[in-house]
């Protein structure tokens, strides 16, 4: 049974597209994993991540040019094991569309995973300018390298 991962942020064109590649680069073509994103806003349904988000990926080697961003749906929060948000805004997004308590169990602040019970978020970088990518790239790197581990350790 392949364990399900979803990044979300806002519009799914910036943070949690970056979640996303970094995580699928951390686990070496693992088929057993799946990770996608999503955002809570349906700003950006269809579109591209932002080209700054494309860059800065592309700087680390990865390409996250084909993926599209898609709207949080209650179906997510059924069908994914793990459901890691970017800020606390998209926290009390998910947990709206959440039926359950074990639904809303999955939803977790990313930040969570290196900074834990202090309530992190990933900051918004679409209007904070090339350095505020990078920064968010790190971030997120750091919080995947966990995750990570987590999922060959068995405990993800």
């Amino acid at each position: 049974m392949k364990t399900k991962i979803l990044m979300v942020c806002l519009g799914n064109i910036c943070r949690s597209p970056l979640a996303e590649g970094i995580l699928k680069s951390k686990l070496n073509d693992n088929t057993d994993v799946l990770v996608d994103s999503a955002g809570t806003g349906n700003y950006h349904v269809g579109d591209p991540p932002d080209s700054r988000s494309v860059a800065i990926a592309k700087r680390y080697n990865l390409d996250i040019t084909n993926q599209r961003g898609r709207l949080l749906t209650a179906e997510d929060l059924k069908e994914f094991d793990h459901i890691f948000v970017m800020d606390q805004f998209n926290y009390d997004d998910a947990i709206e569309l959440a039926e359950s308590d074990a639904e809303k169990a999955k939803v977790k602040l990313i930040l969570e995973e290196i900074f834990p019970g202090e309530n992190v978020d990933v900051p918004d970088p679409y209007h904070r300018g090339d350095q505020g990518f990078e920064n968010v790239y790190q971030m997120l790197n750091e919080a995947c390298d966990v995750i990570s581990d987590k999922i060959q350790k068995g405990i993800y």
